[in-house]
């Protein structure tokens, strides 16, 4: 008798597996987990959880972080650069000094984050929800602008 495995499409994320680039976290839960410094650039984060995770001074360049959650979560200096952050949500985040350039943040929700002194060069952030988010000292999408202290909700 011959046995054929037939594979069902692609693989399921390992989500134990270790905080490396271009790792595999879909729909992974790493609430709470303490991920400073760690390189993620180019990893697939859709659907994966950072509630109150500690991603300071991580490097998520180029990840897709598709509708991810980083709700009450610390990212001091992190680099999303060119990430894809579309419809995530950085509700009450730390996010201070943070790099979002180029990034895409359409439809993001970052209501109640401190986005204070962040860089938005290039950032996408239509439909974003910066409701009561703390903008003061961050770099819009321009490149040029610096946002006026206490920018709340929108850059003065």
């Amino acid at each position: 008798m011959v046995v054929t495995f037939l594979s069902a499409g692609p693989a399921l994320a390992a989500c134990t597996e270790a905080a490396q680039p271009k790792v595999n976290w879909r729909r992974c839960s790493m609430e709470g987990q303490t991920l400073t410094g760690v390189d993620l650039s180019g990893a697939m984060l859709r659907d994966a959880t950072f509630q109150r995770a500690n991603l300071g001074q991580a490097r998520l360049t180029d990840a897709d972080a598709y509708r991810a959650r980083f709700v009450s979560g610390t990212a001091p200096g992190a680099n999303f650069d060119g990430a894809r952050l579309i419809e995530a949500d950085f509700t009450r985040a730390n996010l201070t000094g943070a790099s979002f350039r180029n990034a895409d943040l359409r439809n993001a929700k970052m209501v109640g984050a401190a986005l204070v002194r962040a860089d938005l060069t290039g950032a996408r952030l239509s439909g974003t929800d910066l409701s009561n988010a703390d903008l003061s000292g961050a770099r819009w999408t321009d490149g040029t602008h610096i946002c006026a202290e206490s920018s709340i909700g929108q850059c003065n």
